[in-house]
């Protein structure tokens, strides 16, 4: 695993911005940033394929035991939402997408930082705007990127099993967010399911057919949303979601896994998996951990201490009463950036990875995707 200057294509914005990447520049700066790329060995990438069988194996597991143990205020799932979180295991709603991030230098084993597995973003970077990277730079080159395929194959799943129409939901005027939901019910459209977009904030309840709908009074009977579970919990309309008649996507069961309380417990569970730091419910009394709120998003409210001095703090409006300690993981600079690596499981597979990376510890908001490439 290399990092490698090379140089960006002429008009590299308009590319982008051809396949729907109209975010790709924040406060002046690059934020997808194709001057570099990291190159990967053919074992580098198995290592890493390897590691995210291994962690998405665990991780079914971690929700078939806490259902078990009925461990859902470790997850502050609210009390009302339990029995939808295990009837939607139970009926197997289907899951569609998720990305680990990883600590791996190509050396040592890759390690698992969190999950994102319910509202999962750096899609469309990681599917398509490095792919079309790669064959504009180097048309007979290889890349671990089969993203976009699985998707499609992921929606004929679903389409199976049930055809009827899926609502996309996201606030539009979250850019990313919108694309990003936009390109996934593409993938919908190209597996022959009959789709529709709503704004997250135009759905409504309808007190008489007890379901949600769109505008138009239009029955939402099933619906992707890229809104967090815990955000939805929250809101007014949160008290019908356990009585309703709709199928989320992704389903209610991510609830567990898409809080970092997963962490601990995955380090209870499977005590010498290579894959996994060490990690707690309680705050180490000595040396080097990083403190993550269980509810956070983009880098916020993190704290790095090492050696029992506190190094970097990031701000944000996050809770940190209910936080989780993780020993600090094995990030190595590469010309002085700090690479994690985004590895997609789709539908059961894993199929690519994408890059962030940042001139400090934690990845936030404002890191840059960077492409990547495999070595002949």
């Amino acid at each position: 695993m290399r990092r490698l200057s090379v140089p960006p294509r002429p008009d590299w914005q308009r590319r982008v911005e051809n396949l729907g990447l109209l975010f790709h520049t924040a406060d002046g700066r690059p934020y997808w940033d194709e001057s570099a790329c990291y190159v990967f060995s053919r074992f580098e990438i198995d290592t890493l394929e390897r590691a995210t069988y291994a962690l998405w194996e665990m991780c079914l597991e971690l929700v078939q035991h806490v259902i078990d143990q009925k461990l859902f205020p470790l997850f502050l799932i609210p009390q009302e939402y339990e029995e939808l979180v295990v009837r939607s295991w139970d009926e197997d709603w289907p899951s569609v997408y998720g990305r680990f991030d990883l600590a791996y230098d190509g050396v040592g084993p890759p390690k698992l930082l969190e999950f994102n597995a319910d509202t999962p973003t750096a899609l469309v970077e990681a599917s398509v705007a490095q792919w079309h990277w790669l064959k504009d730079t180097d048309d007979r080159g290889d890349q671990f990127n089969s993203i976009h395929d699985r998707l499609v194959e992921a929606w004929e799943k679903v389409r199976q099993a049930d055809d009827r129409p899926i609502h996309f939901a996201a606030i539009e005027s979250n850019v990313e967010d919108y694309i990003t939901t936009e390109y996934l019910r593409d993938a919908a459209i190209q597996a022959n399911l009959e789709t529709y977009y709503v704004d997250v904030e135009a759905l409504a309840w309808d007190s008489k057919a007890r379901g949600f709908v769109a505008p138009g009074n239009m029955p939402v009977r099933r619906c992707f949303k890229l809104y967090p579970w815990e955000w939805m919990c929250r809101e007014e309309f949160g008290k019908h979601v356990p009585t309703a008649r709709t199928q989320w996507i992704e389903p209610p069961w991510k609830m567990i896994l898409s809080c970092k309380a997963i962490l601990p417990l995955l380090h209870q569970m499977f005590p010498d998996s290579p894959f996994l730091l060490p990690a707690w419910f309680d705050r180490p009394e000595f040396g080097s951990y990083v403190r993550k709120p269980i509810h956070a998003r983009e880098g916020a409210n993190i704290q790095v201490v090492r050696d029992g001095r506190v190094e970097l703090e990031t701000d944000g409006g996050y809770d940190t009463a209910a936080s989780v300690y993780q020993a600090l993981g094995p990030l190595k600079p590469h010309d002085g950036h700090y690479p994690v690596i985004g590895s997609w499981v789709v539908n059961g597979w894993a199929c690519g990875i994408g890059i962030r990376e940042d001139d400090q510890l934690v990845t936030q908001n404002t890191s840059r995707f960077v492409p990547h490439k495999m070595s002949d």
